[in-house]
């Protein structure tokens, strides 16, 4: 399998993480995982059809999808014919770009894109960045995100901020600040905060040296105690901790 992440342009840094392109070779044959990040993002498909959402969806070639943001890890299929060109959003930046359903209708869900807002396959062939590039510029609505100090926030604490505290800090009350999150990302602030912390501690154990125990991991990243850490990575990626 290749995989590959490109920047998008300048104006289009504070709202696209990356564009992301992924082709299967001859020897692939398998069940991709993938974890929840807390972003959504949109899939084009430019090969044979492709199973998602461990195998409830199937993305047909030529079609662009919506991928809403994802609350436990999903799967998808990936085999010699697998073609698949993706925009990875920010958090919390889907309607600087379309005017379109609360966020939360789209949780765990991939869903065909209507057609006045799918990516042109013609022109996407010739010079992906171009395009994409060239297509999101075209389409900002506006370049305010009313969630990016509470989510500079969350980030800055790796996801340990309290939500009372949250809120305190960005001059709202507990209730709107879900109301926005829901609304804007999908999920609750405290969900999209778990999202972060569970991040965290994945990147932790993924590059600590073998020595470094998961209850220390566990104290570092704001968890009760191993167990509890173990059983968020169980949530968020069906793994043990010793799998990953």
């Amino acid at each position: 399998m290749e995989y590959k992440e490109i920047k998008p342009g300048k104006e289009l840094v504070p709202f696209i993480h990356s564009y992301w392109e992924l082709k299967g070779n001859e020897y692939d044959s398998q069940w991709e995982r993938n974890f929840p990040d807390g972003c959504a993002g949109l899939v084009i498909n430019l090969g044979n059809t492709c199973l998602t959402d461990n195998g409830s969806v199937s993305m047909e070639f030529g079609k662009t999808y919506v991928v809403g943001a994802m609350t436990s890890f999903k799967d998808s299929f990936i085999d010699s014919e697998t073609h698949l060109l993706g925009v990875c959003l920010k958090p919390a930046t889907f309607a600087n770009f379309y005017n379109h359903a609360s966020q939360n209708e789209l949780i765990n869900n991939t869903v065909e894109f209507e057609k006045s807002h799918s990516f042109n396959i013609d022109k996407i062939c010739e010079n992906p960045l171009t395009y994409l590039n060239r297509y999101f510029s075209d389409r900002i609505r506006n370049k305010y995100n009313p969630l990016q100090s509470a989510i500079n926030d969350i980030h800055s604490t790796n996801g340990q901020i309290n939500i009372h505290e949250l809120s305190k800090r960005n001059f709202t009350t507990v209730r709107q600040l879900e109301r926005n999150f829901k609304k804007h990302i999908g999920l609750s602030p405290k969900e999209y905060s778990n999202i972060i912390r569970f991040q965290n501690a994945l990147n932790i154990i993924q590059n600590s040296n073998e020595n470094r125990s998961l209850l220390d991991i566990a104290f570092e990243c704001g968890y009760y105690d191993h167990s509890h850490l173990a059983n968020e990575i169980k949530r968020n990626t069906g793994l043990a901790p010793s799998q990953l």
